[in-house]
């Protein structure tokens, strides 16, 4: 299914036009809920080209952005406020709505809220890419009614992705990691169609080793999972695992183990080995997609495996995408974020168009009327 989409330019002359843009401002907040500050600003920045293009041409901008998971109540701990106010120092003069997830209406898509949100525009832009993949009021709602177009973020994101996804330079590799494969089945099977190697780490690695007749201790592992995970490397695809585990044995102190770990063992990291091979792999790839870090890199003990991965990407000449969400983050705390192509700003959302080649909210903009 082809995920081109109308573009900003399709608008025609925005002058004097009230346009809602759907943005991504659900930015990382610390402090009480009475004083909460933004901790990283770069979703809010990251939707400044679009926005400025809007003004730049006589638009009258208001942004609407959901901010954590409030449930369809309102609460100051997810107020809009510190993020207005941020706005307001980068781009004075646009507005923002306050959290389109204290209705109800949001998340059940439901049509009164819908237009409600839409009172008063003459057109819809949605900038939003992390919540892209959500069939939500703002997402699909507005386009059934309004003209429409994906900002530049949008743009860009689907525009690397679906290269990624249709005409990636080989050898193309693919490196996953989190907690859960459960989560991840459908990406891997589409990758598995793509890449020419697949690299798997984290948690997620423990049930792949189960499905070889591996012991993995007390790992998290989902035994649920381990026929389908059998399934999908007997596919033929070069799927790499770990040789070389660091974590805790049973009595809690750090170790390091090979592909079996005793009973008690926990693993939290690749081993350096892993490290080092998965990195050899990436630096000899012309195309690489990574989601997931590779270990419980908060924890310092258990961080060098995902360093290493972070490191190899900043340093390979493939054209690299990191998927968004704690890969991202980890890209950022190890301060690699400006050495990769493309950092997107949806994890969830990067993988399902992966997955699929679309998103609801791409669906509803190509549904949109155009502009007469």
């Amino acid at each position: 299914m082809s995920a081109q989409v109308p573009v900003l330019e399709d608008l025609g002359d925005v002058r004097g036009k009230r346009i809602l843009v759907r943005t991504d401002f659900n930015v990382p907040m610390s402090g009480p809920d009475e004083d909460r500050h933004i901790t990283d600003d770069f979703r809010i920045r990251a939707a400044l080209p679009t926005i400025e293009w809007l003004r730049e041409r006589g638009a009258i901008v208001v942004c609407a952005s959901h901010l954590g998971r409030p449930k369809g109540t309102p609460s100051a701990k997810y107020s809009m406020a510190p993020v207005a106010k941020r706005l307001a120092e980068l781009a004075p003069g646009v507005d923002l709505l306050e959290n389109l997830r204290f209705s109800p209406g949001e998340e059940g898509n439901d049509d009164a809220f819908t237009r409600q949100l839409v009172a008063g525009f003459d057109l819809y832009v949605n900038d939003a890419f992390g919540a892209a993949h959500r069939a939500h009021a703002s997402i699909v709602g507005p386009p059934r009614t309004l003209p429409s177009a994906a900002g530049r973020l949008l743009q860009r994101e689907v525009e690397v992705l679906g290269g990624l996804r249709e005409s990636a330079k080989r050898p193309f590799v693919a490196v996953l990691g989190g907690s859960k494969v459960s989560d991840k089945l459908g990406v891997i099977e589409a990758l598995i169609e793509r890449v020419d190697e697949l690299l798997i780490g984290g948690a997620m690695c423990f049930t792949f080793l189960a499905a070889l007749g591996n012991t993995v201790g007390d790992s998290l592992c989902e035994p649920d999972q381990i026929e389908h995970c059998r399934k999908l490397m007997a596919k033929g695809v070069s799927i790499q695992l770990p040789e070389d585990i660091v974590g805790v044995d049973a009595s809690g102190e750090y170790a390091t183990f090979g592909t079996r770990l005793p009973q008690g063992a926990k693993g939290f990291d690749i081993g350096p080995g892993t490290a080092a091979r998965f990195s050899d792999v990436i630096l000899a790839a012309r195309s690489v997609f990574w989601n997931g870090p590779m270990g419980m890199f908060e924890d310092p003990r258990f961080a060098a495996g995902t360093r290493t991965v972070a490191e190899a990407m900043a340093e390979t000449k493939a054209f690299t995408v990191v998927g968004g969400g704690d890969s991202a983050a980890a890209l950022a705390e190890f301060g690699f974020d400006d050495d990769v192509d493309h950092v997107s700003t949806g994890g969830g959302a990067s993988l399902e168009f992966l997955e699929l080649g679309d998103l609801p909210g791409l669906a509803a903009l190509r549904g949109a009327p155009r502009v007469r």
